[in-house]
């Protein structure tokens, strides 16, 4: 199926401003469904999908910043107990 990019837009996560990209895809049963894909990086990115843009909207407002700042973590070294 074919995607159609409906809005472009921007998240800001501790100073450091993401790009936003949202889609919209019709279904075989003729439903629409969207997602949006965060650039956290040239080669990182994350998709989240939902039935409505509102509920979309919401949800990378909660899941971007989440997802930035699970990645930092990952990215320091442990430390041995």
């Amino acid at each position: 199926m074919f995607r159609k990019l409906v809005k472009t837009a921007e998240i800001e996560v501790d100073g450091q401003v993401y790009g936003l990209r949202y889609y919209e895809q019709k279904t075989a049963r003729g439903t629409r469904r969207y997602s949006c894909e965060v650039m956290l990086d040239a080669s990182d990115r994350i998709i989240l999908d939902d039935d409505t843009m509102t509920s979309l909207e919401s949800k990378v407002a909660r899941l971007a910043p989440a997802t930035v700042y699970s990645r930092v973590l990952a990215a320091r070294p442990s430390v041995a107990a």
